[in-house]
């Protein structure tokens, strides 16, 4: 792929509406949970917002914020120092923003987006949450 072709790919990744945000929400919905989407007030613009339970859940694509260990998180191979600083940017801003809700009260899960790849694990991602939102306090992570 050029450098254009990969300029042009990037651009075209939406922050917003994705895919595994979509599976996760529709999930919690057919459950019965009802949030809200997106709120600028709150630090991270939060995808989900679960404010009957003080639950907040960033759904997170593994590249783009760098999931450990995960096989999807590889580093571009082209523009090395470009990617490095962006991807860690990204984890000091999550990092930061987390604390921040913590702060004002709010209980924080993060879903990587390889817990929603195949139906199975969606299925076990979407029960955890029901859980954690349930009974659930602190910060919660899946796949830990």
């Amino acid at each position: 792929m050029t450098t254009a072709q990969r300029s042009r790919a990037m651009s075209k990744v939406s922050g917003k509406d994705t895919k595994p945000e979509i599976k996760i929400r529709s999930g919690l919905h057919h459950l019965g949970f009802r949030f809200r989407l997106y709120d600028k007030k709150l630090p991270g613009k939060p995808d989900i917002i679960l404010r009957k339970y003080s639950k907040i859940i960033f759904v997170h694509g593994c590249f783009w914020h760098y999931h450990l260990n995960c096989s999807k998180s590889k580093m571009p191979q082209t523009r090395k120092i470009f990617w490095e600083n962006k991807i860690k940017n990204n984890v000091r801003r999550d990092i930061e923003n987390i604390k921040k809700l913590e702060n004002l009260g709010w209980n924080i899960a993060v879903v990587w987006e390889c817990a929603t790849k195949n139906h199975d694990k969606l299925c076990k991602t979407i029960n955890s949450l029901s859980l954690w939102i349930k009974h659930g306090q602190s910060y919660f992570e899946i796949p830990e």
